[in-house]
């Protein structure tokens, strides 16, 4: 300490340059960060992590899908499951015939819905004509608005000549209460019968220009024959016999066609929906021989394939396999 009075010294150049080191020191002490280490033990997650879980639920997932469509194989009828492999069954688009009728035949290839070439049946091209024809090309007098009896006053419609009227001719109101008969008595026998209770529905009657056509329309779970063949099952036989037995006692003629769906053939196979209808026509033909009906009878066997689907939003639709017997007029 210096005494009073006295000025005093300065530090020499040696403590001077301890100073400032000591406060260099200082300063990099108060700034430097703080580094801290983690070191994480693996252990044994590569060996026992979570994805075993994962794998472990699908493999459960899988088994209990398995056990259970072999419950319910077990559980189906023989019908269900033929229904069920018709359903997957590959198809070819090379196999796959497309429709041949009016506004049909593909992109940019469809025919006029007037195109008389293009109908397969003539009482729905003459009704279509009645509306569609010019009155100046041939076409019907009356107004589209016209009543039923003011287009039928000049005498019997040609879709079903005779009827409601007087004028036809003796061969016509035979074959008019032949039809009534049989439809009524068909009818009557599928309702009354335990048997058809459930597929009573799947016969069709409809009156055309032609005569009286009966439809047998298979189902998702009724079939007339086995799937791609023409063998008859069981109820498709016992369902057309009460219908042969039926049309025996009549002396009309029969036409019989065969309609199948979309479902083709795999590509190797030589066959055709046009073959399997034609097959379930004529298999048709020669079961209804056996229950009495003599075969001069039939007029004409024919197949159209998938051509003239019954439900023509799905090709694929069960209810397009039919075998149409049409009862011919005299």
């Amino acid at each position: 300490m210096a005494e009073a009075g006295k000025p005093a010294e300065a530090p020499s150049d040696e403590e001077a340059a301890a100073a400032a080191a000591a406060a260099a020191a200082a300063a990099a002490e108060a700034v430097r960060p703080i580094i801290r280490k983690i070191i994480v033990d693996d252990g044994h997650a590569g060996a026992h992590g979570g994805a075993w879980k994962i794998a472990l639920a699908d493999m459960m997932t899988a088994l209990m899908a398995f056990f259970l469509l072999m419950w319910l194989l077990g559980a189906s009828t023989e019908d269900k499951k033929k229904n069920v492999a018709d359903y997957f069954r590959p198809t070819s688009h090379s196999q796959i015939a497309m429709g041949e009728l009016a506004g049909s035949n593909g992109l940019f290839g469809g025919k006029s819905i007037i195109d008389t070439d293009g109908f397969p049946f003539t009482a729905k091209q003459s009704a279509l004509l009645e509306r569609m024809t010019p009155q100046a090309q041939g076409g019907p007098a009356e107004s589209f608005g016209s009543s039923k009896e003011e287009n039928n006053k000049d005498g019997p419609s040609e879709q079903d000549p005779g009827k409601d009227s007087g004028t036809g001719t003796p061969a016509q109101k035979q074959d008019q209460s032949n039809f009534e008969k049989l439809e009524k008595e068909i009818k009557e026998k599928l309702s009354e019968s335990k048997q058809f209770e459930k597929i009573k529905d799947q016969v069709s009657i409809t009156r055309e220009k032609d005569g009286l056509r009966i439809e047998v329309i298979d189902k998702a779970d009724f079939a007339m024959y086995a799937s791609g063949t023409a063998d008859m099952g069981g109820k498709g036989a016992a369902l057309l016999a009460e219908v042969a037995k039926s049309l025996k006692p009549l002396p009309n003629k029969l036409a019989i066609r065969g309609h199948t769906d979309s479902l083709g053939f795999p590509p190797e196979s030589i066959r055709n929906n046009w073959t399997l209808s034609t097959e379930r026509a004529d298999a048709t033909r020669q079961f209804m021989q056996t229950q009495g009906i003599n075969a001069n009878r039939f007029s004409r066997i024919e197949g159209v394939a998938d051509t003239n689907p019954n439900v023509p939003g799905n090709p694929a639709d069960p209810r397009n396999r039919r075998v149409s017997i049409t009862v011919l007029n005299q």
